[in-house]
């Protein structure tokens, strides 16, 4: 796909970002063309410096290069700025002036002490998007309070879903709250852009951490808002109401199967050499099948146990839903990654080819173009020269810490 076709191609934004949730959704922005420029702070004295996302191992592409910024910075660009300071400031609103967006992921304090909101900005632009992604908001007693994912998990009911009913607490193996969050922040950003190109006039677009985990809790909260209804964990990760829809024990693994819809029960059982239990009253409907749950799942893991999981996926897959239990390699090593485009190699200055996940979008039916994330402080000459610093006053910037 040519970049100049890129539904975002003539965009620039600007990030003052780091770590996860705010690069995440920057990265969508820049996937999809638009010019992303991330500010991070300049190293001191020859040390440290830039997001700390760089010095995340155990696997590194050079010191200071971790493979994890590759996870959340594909496409983007680098520039080196000390917000604290007034030149930094200087060189800030010189970079607004020419941008449609400022999106950040700091401390619900941080925005307003560093002239990231759009009150502080609208003058230099007063077109500019200012997204803010905090862990629990701006505007209240926790807004100086640092966060990330796994205390949202935690506070928002998560870990009592997730797991063994008779186990622990369980996070989710994933930082999903951290992607979900940079999924509803470019969301509201990219709705506040089309309405700053209608009106010529920018806003504030927020969303948090905390916010963006409550609201995934979705239908079991408005169950228990509305009845009193509590959800809890269910064994073998199992739907809180359809069933089967569960785990069951195939001889070499593990099969998850979705009789989301009565149809599926009856296919089900039908496929798989189970019509017996089609005259069974304890699983006649679907809240007989709720009700004898235990004795259904002993029923299907003594017959599926008889034979490996792909003799079982062979049978069911493309009747009814259905998907083997896989550890992380065997999820990544799956020959359907290559079928749909979800591998994609980018080259770096220190390695020839880096293996990344491909963007999940397409466009004209073709995956999103991938570049490797960049050195720190890559493109600071580059858009210093287009902001108008001629070189003795980049070399005093850089003398000076600014970048």
């Amino acid at each position: 796909m040519s970049a100049d076709r890129l539904p975002l191609t003539g965009f620039r934004i600007v990030s003052a970002e780091q770590y996860g949730a705010g690069p995440y959704g920057t990265m969508f922005l820049a996937q999809l063309g638009a010019e992303v420029i991330k500010i991070e702070p300049p190293r001191k004295d020859g040390k440290g410096g830039g997001d700390t996302a760089r010095s995340v191992g155990p696997h590194f592409l050079r010191e200071g290069e971790s493979l994890y910024f590759q996870g959340f910075n594909l496409n983007k660009k680098s520039l080196t700025l000390d917000l604290n300071a007034p030149a930094g400031q200087e060189v800030l609103h010189r970079l607004v002036a020419t941008a449609h967006g400022m999106v950040n992921n700091l401390r619900g304090d941080l925005p307003a002490r560093l002239g990231l909101t759009y009150g502080a900005l609208s003058e230099v632009n007063p077109a500019i998007v200012c997204a803010h992604l905090s862990a629990y908001g701006r505007d209240n007693d926790r807004a100086r309070w640092p966060g990330y994912d796994y205390l949202m998990q935690a506070e928002a009911g998560y870990m009592a879903l997730t797991g063994d009913p008779d186990g622990e607490p369980q996070r989710m193996g994933l930082s999903m709250v951290d992607f979900i969050s940079g999924t509803i922040i470019a969301t509201g950003f990219l709705a506040a852009l089309v309405d700053a190109q209608r009106t010529g006039k920018g806003r504030d677009v927020d969303t948090d951490l905390f916010a963006s985990a409550i609201h995934q809790t979705s239908y079991p909260a408005l169950w228990y808002m509305n009845h009193g209804t509590k959800t809890g964990r269910t064994p073998r990760s199992a739907h809180p109401n359809a069933t089967p829809s569960q785990t069951v024990r195939a001889r070499d693994g593990w099969l998850f199967v979705m009789c989301q819809l009565p149809k599926f029960w009856t296919i089900m059982i039908d496929r798989v050499g189970l019509d017996a239990l089609a005259g069974d009253p304890r699983f006649a409907t679907n809240a007989d099948r709720l009700a004898n749950r235990a004795e259904l799942t002993e029923i299907l893991d003594a017959h599926f146990s008889a034979q490996p999981m792909a003799h079982w996926q062979r049978l069911l897959e493309g009747h009814v839903p259905v998907a083997p239990v896989y550890e992380l390699d065997q999820a990544l090593d799956n020959p359907w990654l290559d079928t749909i485009g979800m591998r994609d190699t980018v080259h770096h200055p220190d390695r020839e080819s880096v293996t990344v996940l491909a963007s999940p979008l397409k466009i004209d039916g073709k995956r999103l173009p991938n570049r490797a994330a960049p050195l720190l402080g890559a493109d600071n000459d580059a858009i210093l020269e287009e902001l108008g610093y001629d070189p003795d006053e980049v070399a005093q910037l850089r003398a000076g810490g600014v970048v």
